[in-house]
């Protein structure tokens, strides 16, 4: 009796959440793996810079790994390859300007000579192990974004991550709709698509709309202008260096992700900017108000970001002056709605006029509306679909979507990070679960800060710290010194002193109750002081800063 053929897809990100994107797809013991993507930190990560895959699974069984596809260039999909390939160099495929993207990005890590990077192109089909992968044209917000097209024992797999119908994008290449009908008609049997607008209805609006925009909005300010956007926004980018050339203005590029982007997608060959245009950001000011635009990161308020310091009057080189217009296009990401407002109330005490995502027109998504996310159900007719990329409401919402063009609720599976999902020809189910989560990045330390480490930073930061320090004589274990107590973040020495005087007394009385023992047990010591000056603190301010026992030996 033949064996039916089975494949197992595993999600290690991006289900559940925005960012982080990685996606197994095992089968006959080989692994293909599908983006290596970054998460930025929520707020009760503080001090963390990045999140990415736990790639325990991986790593386990890294010789069965034939190869790393990235699908486009956007930091939740190639962000975290640094740190995967330090652990599992493989073979890295991806477009040409995914991989430009990327090649900045491992040389900045010092690891681009060991990489082997393998350009493919849209329209093509290579062979990885025993994988063969199509790759689609789709639209986004980054140019050379693919879709791709597994062809698997089981059947035909499609992932189509972060897309959407623009019928007139700048660079003229639609989404290859015919492809996506002729594997309908061929057959697929499981589609994997972008959720992030499941919730949104109707159609996303075209990128020319923007540039249709900004043309207005260029021709008539009297003022510089300032756009803010995603740095990997190359088609958003085009329309502004087009907007600013047609009205006769210089352009500067401010922001260090800014300024590399630019560099990478001008080398390339993806963007256009005519000669002379460019500016040094030092010499702007040779030129009048009206003759200038500044292109800038900081669109989702990020503190360090250029556009931020602007607003902060802390930017080396460019000063907010009345009469500017500011640009931001682009919507605040989930959460940084507040930081973004605060820089626009800043730029407006400042006397520019801003313009932002509220204002029709001024900002396109580069993810699928319902409407669309319809459409490519109804083109690809899969036998079984799982939702991906994007928080749980946003994959249950799209399953909603599925269920309406008539997918039967048997065939939709909602999947969690980290669920093994069973695939043959006529069944899709979920059978175990393998390590999944978060690897945090601090620094130059991977995975080295975990739940412990955090909160106590967050307890650090809501109360302070209380340090206690007593020394003590090594041969008769009586008191020498101390204790000296110092506070750091939670009361102000100099308007408590009452406070300061009484919790020495405390910690004295507890050292006291131990001398007829000796203080020869630190451990015990470091115990007792902290339990009792925990105790009394909280007593006396209703507030826990942590308590750090030092036990100096002389």
């Amino acid at each position: 009796m033949a064996q039916v053929p089975k494949v197992s897809v595993i999600p290690l990100g991006g289900l559940g959440e925005i960012g982080k994107n990685m996606t197994v797809i095992e089968s006959q013991g080989e692994i293909l793996v599908i983006d290596a993507g970054v998460m930025f930190p929520e707020d009760e990560m503080p001090g963390v810079d990045l999140v990415i895959p736990d790639i325990t699974y991986l790593v386990e069984r890294k010789d069965r790994v034939r190869g790393i596809i990235l699908t486009h260039g956007h930091e939740d999909h190639i962000g975290a390859l640094p740190y995967v390939l330090r652990q599992l160099n493989v073979p890295v495929y991806g477009t040409r300007l995914t991989l430009g993207l990327v090649e900045a990005k491992l040389e900045e890590h010092q690891l681009l000579g060991e990489a082997r990077l393998r350009e493919v192109r849209a329209g093509e089909a290579r062979t990885i192990g025993r994988f063969e992968v199509e790759f689609i044209h789709v639209n986004h917000s980054i140019a050379d974004d693919v879709a791709l097209a597994i062809h698997t024992p089981a059947g035909i797999i499609l992932y189509v991550t972060d897309f959407k119908f623009d019928q007139t994008p700048i660079d003229g290449k639609v989404t290859d709709l015919q492809k996506l009908a002729e594997l309908g008609r061929k057959g697929v049997l499981l589609l994997m698509a972008d959720s992030t607008n499941a919730e949104r209805p109707g159609y996303t609006l075209s990128e020319r709309v923007v540039g249709e925009t900004l043309m207005n909005v260029f021709s008539r300010a009297k003022g510089r202008i300032l756009v803010a956007t995603f740095a990997s926004n190359i088609h958003r980018i085009q329309q502004v260096v087009d907007a600013a050339h047609r009205h006769g203005r210089k352009l500067a590029v401010v922001g260090r992700s800014m300024v590399n982007v630019v560099g990478i997608a001008t080398r390339l060959g993806y963007l256009a900017i005519p000669e002379g245009m460019l500016v040094p950001v030092e010499e702007i000011g040779r030129y009048a108000p009206h003759e200038m635009t500044i292109l800038t990161t900081g669109s989702q308020g990020e503190p360090m970001s250029a556009l931020s310091r602007m607003a902060a009057q802390e930017h080396r080189d460019v000063s907010i002056l009345p009469g500017d217009t500011v640009i931001i296009s682009a919507n605040p990401i989930p959460g940084n709605e507040r930081v973004v407002g605060r820089v626009i109330d800043r730029l407006l005490r400042l006397g520019a006029e801003v313009i932002h995502s509220p204002f029709s027109g001024i900002h396109a998504s580069g993810h699928a509306s319902q409407e669309e996310l319809k459409l490519l159900l109804n083109l690809v007719r899969p036998k079984f679909f799982v939702p991906i990329h994007g928080e749980y409401r946003m994959l249950v919402a799209h399953k909603r979507l599925a269920l309406a063009v008539g997918i039967p609720e048997e065939c939709i599976q909602l999947a969690e990070n980290g669920d093994r999902l069973e695939l043959t020809p006529d069944s899709l189910q979920t059978t175990e679960r393998v390590p999944s989560g978060q690897v945090l990045v601090d620094g130059l330390g991977v995975g080295d800060v975990g739940h412990v480490v955090l909160r106590d930073r967050r307890l650090l930061s809501q109360d302070g710290i209380m340090v206690v320090v007593v020394t003590v004589d090594k041969r008769t274990g009586q008191l020498v010194a101390g204790p000296e107590v110092v506070s750091r973040g939670f009361v102000y020495v100099r308007e408590s002193e009452d406070l300061m005087e009484e919790a020495r007394l405390q910690v004295r009385r507890a050292l006291e109750r131990r001398v007829p023992d000796g203080l020869s047990d630190w451990q015990s010591i470091k115990s007792d002081v902290k339990d009792t000056l925990s105790r009394f603190l909280f007593d006396r301010t209703h507030r826990r800063p942590m308590v750090l026992p030092i036990v100096v030996e002389v």
